[in-house]
């Protein structure tokens, strides 16, 4: 376990249009160690169209309570995660609310940034 922990950013993408994507958001999707993605396939159009070559992960409904306790150990091992969904900003209709309570739980605040 790290004494600082990572963070989880939480990135909104484009609905409909990939050029409506912003600079911060592309440079926190190279910079990651791994993308959390609803659905990778999706999420793999996108990294490409902007040759994001990081690691991606599945988190949606059916895998939520599985990857939890292993996204909390990456961040405690002082990794940054990146949460997308298919299309839009994630949190708001998706498993993510659920993995940003825990990560609050567990490290605070501070470790989410949106």
């Amino acid at each position: 376990m790290s004494n600082n922990p990572g963070k989880l950013y939480i990135v909104a993408t484009p609905i409909g249009n990939l050029s409506d994507m912003t600079f911060r958001a592309v440079e926190i999707l190279k910079s990651v160690d791994c993308i959390l993605c609803e659905d990778t396939r999706m999420t793999k159009k996108l990294l490409d169209h902007y040759e994001i070559k990081n690691k991606t992960i599945s988190f949606h409904s059916h895998s939520k309570l599985a990857r939890t306790n292993d996204i909390i150990t990456m961040i405690s091992e002082g990794k940054s995660l990146a949460l997308v969904s298919d299309a839009g900003t994630p949190c708001i209709s998706d498993p993510g609310v659920m993995l940003v309570a825990e990560i609050q739980k567990h490290f605070g605040p501070d470790v989410i940034i949106s």
